[in-house]
């Protein structure tokens, strides 16, 4: 029986992303290798509790909605969470995937999302970017960038030139770390400088708070 280490199980808006704003069912696994400066998730680095995969499932089909987001923590930490992310794509879900970029999509079902950061100098962790992962990325898939300051924005800017990321992923994603650049600023440059990317800030946040569970 295939288990998982799961932090929570909780419905919610979904914060971020091409789907911000619709009814998600969010799956946080437990365990990080990463250690971002930024990370608003890091009381999933140790805890959580083993979970069957088929006890996960009912979980998500009791909250009965379409939309489910696998994240963590880093999800492919755990290499069994590929079943659960076919079995979640099997029952008809819509399924996205939250990862750091540190970690190998390969094998990821195709049917499934990925949100794939890509870490900038200021998480502390760009270092731990694969590249490897930029080929296997599609129309469907998702590149993040959070913004910690201009310097951030200007080597993203120059990355998203450098690595043609604008042809191998359906959305590029700038999100300002929350409480360190102001969203405006994020905005002022993106509009000045014409990029081909989405600005989003995370809506849970500006609803609920910074807090766990939502």
């Amino acid at each position: 029986m295939t288990e998982l280490r799961i932090t929570e199980i909780f419905l919610s808006l979904q914060g971020e992303a091409k789907v911000v704003g619709l009814p998600t069912v969010f799956v946080r696994l437990t365990g990080c290798p990463l250690r971002c400066g930024y990370c608003d998730s890091a009381y999933a680095f140790y805890g959580g509790k083993k979970i069957s995969v088929d006890e996960i499932l009912a979980q998500v089909r009791a909250f009965n909605v379409r939309h489910v987001c696998v994240t963590g923590g880093e999800p492919l930490a755990q290499p069994d969470v590929r079943v659960l992310l076919r079995e979640l794509c099997d029952i008809g879900k819509s399924v996205s995937l939250e990862t750091s970029g540190a970690m190998s999509i390969a094998d990821v079902d195709p049917r499934v999302s990925v949100v794939m950061d890509i870490k900038t100098p200021g998480s502390g962790e760009s270092h731990r970017n694969l590249l490897d992962n930029l080929p296997l990325l599609g129309e469907k898939d998702q590149i993040k960038f959070v913004i910690c300051s201009r310097e951030d924005y200007e080597w993203a800017r120059f990355k998203l030139a450098e690595w043609n990321l604008a042809e191998r992923a359906g959305e590029i994603l700038f999100s300002p770390s929350y409480g360190v650049v102001n969203p405006r600023d994020l905005a002022d440059w993106i509009v000045a400088d014409r990029l081909p990317v989405r600005m989003q800030i995370q809506l849970h946040k500006l609803l609920w708070g910074d807090v766990p569970g939502v």
